[in-house]
């Protein structure tokens, strides 16, 4: 078999499923754009990737190849087979699977959903491994795909448990508090967030830094759990 004959096989059985009421579930959390989906449900993604993978013959590097035509296809469940091979092989990463996921970003990755489930599972697992550092991302903040530079972030939120040294994070991220959209702003949000819980006074002296000039919607995200006192602080001067 060949790459290129198991992405029809998983074309096939994506229309085979279709499932109208599953897009119209799914559908409102993405609005940032069209939600092109066959509306296959979960489980039936994970039988068919279980059984795949199962198969003779059938290992990471062919699935690396078939993965690199998934992420290019339309739905969204393409990107998620893909996702979902990688995670079955995740005893073999090494720094070509960072490599491969990079690409994706340049070709394929277009909401926040893929990026979050590529951040906090196959980049973690990177990250944690040792595979990569953190110091891997910092080009991520410059990326042309704003969901690339979501992940730049988005990727930290686990590691935060891993160590007592913030700042080198919040330098890294430092092009973000500046970025123009969204999606980005969300992810910066959130991390920041998840770093306060752990270390609120390092990271209210960041947040201070930029409370003038950053967008609102990320001392939204940032400050979502503090008090309504501690909140005051964190508001844009007049």
């Amino acid at each position: 078999m060949k790459p290129e004959e198991l992405y029809r096989e998983l074309v096939d059985y994506g229309e085979a499923n279709y499932n109208e009421a599953n897009i119209r579930k799914y559908s409102r959390y993405f609005k940032d754009g069209v939600f092109i989906s066959w509306g296959l449900k979960q489980e039936l993604l994970y039988a068919k990737v279980d059984e795949i993978v199962a198969r003779k013959g059938i290992d990471f590097n062919f699935m690396r190849e078939t993965s690199k035509i998934l992420v290019k296809g339309p739905k969204y469940e393409e990107t998620s087979f893909a996702i979902v091979f990688y995670r079955k092989y995740s005893d073999e990463f090494s720094f070509e699977t960072f490599r491969d996921i990079e690409k994706w970003f340049e070709t394929g990755i277009s909401n926040w959903g893929h990026c979050d489930v590529i951040s906090g599972d196959l980049i973690f697992t990177l990250l944690n491994r040792k595979i990569i550092t953190y110091k891997e991302l910092k080009p991520w903040t410059l990326a042309k795909n704003k969901y690339q530079r979501r992940a730049a972030v988005v990727s930290l939120i686990k590691l935060l448990k891993t160590t007592d040294d913030f700042t080198r994070f919040f330098v890294q991220i430092e092009p973000l508090m500046s970025d123009p959209e969204r999606e980005v702003h969300q992810g910066v949000g959130w991390f920041l967030r998840e770093a306060w819980k752990l270390k609120k006074e390092v990271t209210e002296e960041f947040l201070m830094k930029w409370k003038d000039t950053s967008p609102r919607l990320i001392f939204q995200y940032a400050c979502e759990k503090m008090s309504a006192v501690d909140k005051q602080r964190f508001r844009k001067a007049r």
